[in-house]
């Protein structure tokens, strides 16, 4: 359950982490653009540095390859954290607090959209640099204007189901959100039923992250 008395104001540094069995999976620094009971939004754009796994850098460097190897040293326990930095896109997030997903918006050098992006993991919870949740491996990419979508990475999910990073319980929370997901896209509602206007980043001061951010409790 979320912490509803403490906010972060538009203009703040937030860092989002995935944690899994108490080690950090990676962590990301964001500015908040809304921070409510529902949803905590914020603004990401090139040039942000963050840490991810060393594997699934070099699998993105390789156009994908090696994505299995990223999976089981996470289901293992056994990944190294490198420095990333993000590329090419402006990026407006709803991380949906109590939901198991958060929904995206991407845009690109020229501030035109191209597309929505869902994620599918836990509940967030709040802690005092941000939020803590864990990416459950399954995505949803939908069409600018909401007309068509289609799932990536289902493969993926249910490997990693096989290895034990997704049981039973989650999973049908999992298969909950993908039709309350589908839904909003349905009905334009939610994050779904805002404009397309890309977040103006240039006079901000770029977020970094703390020093302490590998200390999970």
């Amino acid at each position: 359950m979320t912490i509803k008395s403490e906010r972060f104001e538009p203009g703040a540094t937030v860092v989002r982490r995935h944690v899994w069995n108490g080690k950090l999976w990676s962590a990301m620094p964001y500015r908040v653009l809304q921070d409510s009971d529902e949803y905590l939004v914020v603004a990401n754009w090139p040039g942000l540095r963050s840490l991810v796994s060393t594997t699934w850098i070099a699998s993105f460097l390789n156009g994908g390859l090696h994505r299995e190897r990223t999976i089981h040293e996470l289901a293992s326990g056994t990944w190294e954290l490198g420095s990333w930095a993000w590329r090419d896109t402006t990026v407006r997030s709803w991380y949906c607090l109590d939901a198991h997903f958060t929904v995206r918006q991407y845009f690109d050098a020229d501030q035109r959209p191209l597309a929505w992006y869902v994620d599918f993991d836990l509940p967030k919870q709040r802690t005092r640099m941000g939020i803590d949740t864990f990416d459950l491996l399954l995505d949803l990419i939908v069409d600018p204007d909401c007309s068509r979508f289609r799932w990536k990475d289902e493969d993926e999910y249910h490997h990693g189901r096989r290895l034990g990073l997704v049981d039973d319980q989650v999973h049908r929370r999992v298969t909950a959100a993908r039709e309350e997901v589908i839904g909003l896209i349905e009905s334009r509602q939610g994050p779904f039923s805002h404009g397309w206007s890309p977040p103006l980043h240039q006079t901000w001061q770029v977020p970094v992250l703390p020093d302490d951010v590998r200390h999970v409790p």
